[in-house]
């Protein structure tokens, strides 16, 4: 969370320009288009909004899901309108190697 104080932003940051109605599988492909790291098989991409709060003078952060480089999740198909995201937010994503992601969570089928 400190990243997101005061106004600044992660070191790494990457800037997309998208729709309300865009999927997490499309957010990973424009992802993978600017980051060839993440273009490998079995690459994983945690998906959160972090957003401001108004009560604590800061941001609060709502896992709102996973995709899988080179499988179907059910995931997939979920739309940053339907997580509530707003302008103003910020869309956190973390990208895990598939030698190091963490387990998978329902099921997922190889594409």
């Amino acid at each position: 969370m400190d990243e997101f104080a005061r106004g600044n932003v992660p070191s790494s940051e990457l800037q997309i320009y998208t729709w309300m109605d865009a999927t997490l599988k499309e957010l990973t492909s424009l992802v993978k288009e600017v980051y060839p790291e993440a273009r490998k098989k079995g690459t994983h991409f945690g998906f959160a909004i972090v957003y401001p709060d108004p009560k604590r003078q800061g941001y609060r952060v709502k896992d709102i899901g996973n995709t899988v480089s080179g499988r179907k999740g059910a995931d997939d198909s979920m739309t940053l309108q339907s997580q509530r995201f707003q302008i103003g937010d910020y869309l956190d994503i973390a990208i895990t190697p598939p030698n190091r992601a963490p387990p998978l969570m329902g099921r997922m089928r190889p594409y």
